[in-house]
């Protein structure tokens, strides 16, 4: 079996108590089928600090973005295309709005996100959206920039049906983290049954957000086979089958060879 964390920040763990090193959060993570991750950057210079710290590897992808709320300085939207168009880097992101924090930088969190989906459309790479109290505007500026020609995942949902069959118009897949294994998340399960098979992605979003049974602890990528086994029962399908599906969605969405994800293997 072959999961990916479609979604993680592999330089936000405890690298002083809860592990040794990346190899570590790794093999954690391979003892649990996790096999792939894709390490999310939150700035520029987090990017970079990110790829020096992990390195070139076979099991780990990047993106390349600046967080909506981490706009307090400014940056270089001619870096952020130099730096995306790394092979290694696979999406723009994460990228998106939140209003719920800083409701003041609604216009800077806006040109930002438009930047992202015009370099991503440019290199067509697909972008990460996060989205709070902002829902309207999230799905007016992707259709107003044509998202749907670069594509792109709306991570750690926790939006309502409608806001699902918006995405999913536009072409977008929907990930789910460890969130709809949260005791009040029954509004989330019934969107997770709802969004197709071959729409969906799982993801730790770690260090944060951990899974039942894990919460109150750090996440990790090797979390990710909780929130593939919750997902397989709401999906009635097999851990199994919904490993293989998440992979290939995943190759698919961000263009990464089938046999490097176990695929040509079936999964």
């Amino acid at each position: 079996m072959f999961l990916v964390d479609s979604h993680c920040h592999l330089d936000g763990l405890d690298y002083e108590n809860l592990h040794h090193d990346i190899d570590d959060v790794l093999a954690k993570a391979a003892a649990r089928d996790v096999k792939f991750c894709l390490a999310v950057a939150t700035t520029l210079p987090g990017y970079r600090a990110m790829v020096k710290q992990i390195g070139e590897r076979s099991n780990v992808a990047y993106s390349c973005g600046v967080h909506p709320l981490n706009l307090d300085e400014e940056w270089d939207f001619s870096e952020l295309h130099q730096l995306a168009a790394d092979e290694r880097v696979v999406a723009l992101g994460e990228t998106g709005l939140d209003y719920y924090y800083h409701p003041e930088t609604r216009q800077r969190q806006q040109d930002s996100f438009r930047e992202h989906i015009r370099v991503g459309r440019q290199l067509n790479k697909p972008v990460i959206v996060h989205t709070r109290d902002a829902r309207d505007d999230t799905l007016t500026l992707l259709r107003e920039e044509r998202a749907d020609e670069c594509g792109g995942v709306l991570h750690c949902f926790t939006e309502d049906r409608h806001t699902a069959e918006q995405l999913l118009d536009l072409g977008f897949y929907i990930s789910f983290s460890g969130i709809v294994t949260f005791r009040n998340a029954d509004a989330l399960r019934d969107v997770a049954r709802y969004v197709p098979l071959d729409r969906l992605l799982v993801e730790t979003d770690s260090p944060y957000l951990a899974p039942v049974p894990h919460r109150g602890k750090q996440n990790q990528p090797a979390f990710t086979r909780e929130v593939a086994e919750y997902m397989a029962v709401l999906k009635d399908v097999s851990v199994k089958e919904l490993a293989r599906v998440t992979t290939a969605n995943f190759s698919r969405l961000f263009h990464l060879d089938p046999e490097k994800l176990g695929l040509s293997v079936g999964g």
